[in-house]
């Protein structure tokens, strides 16, 4: 599923219009953005939690040549699923 069909989803689960559907799933978007960007979680009760994970610096490698390189540590997205979307896969 992409974008377009959570929309067209939403619009039809909600009955509301596709542009309104549209709206609300970048304002919800925006939000789990800008929490995770100040460094906070975002939890979706039954659904699962979004939030900042770190990773350290490391040496890697070139593929091509073989030469170590430097990288850099990084803040990165991380999402643990609840109990409610696990249980409704299995």
């Amino acid at each position: 599923m992409n974008k377009t069909e959570l929309i067209d989803h939403i619009a039809q689960q909600a009955d509301i219009s596709k542009a309104a559907a549209g709206r609300a799933l970048d304002a919800v978007i925006g939000g789990v953005r800008a929490t995770l960007t100040k460094g906070g979680t975002v939890t979706l009760v039954g659904f699962g939690t979004f939030a900042v994970g770190k990773r350290t610096a490391r040496t890697g490698r070139n593929p091509r040549t073989g030469a170590a390189i430097k990288i850099k540590a990084a803040k990165v997205p991380k999402f643990r699923p609840g109990k409610a979307l696990k249980d409704a896969l299995n």
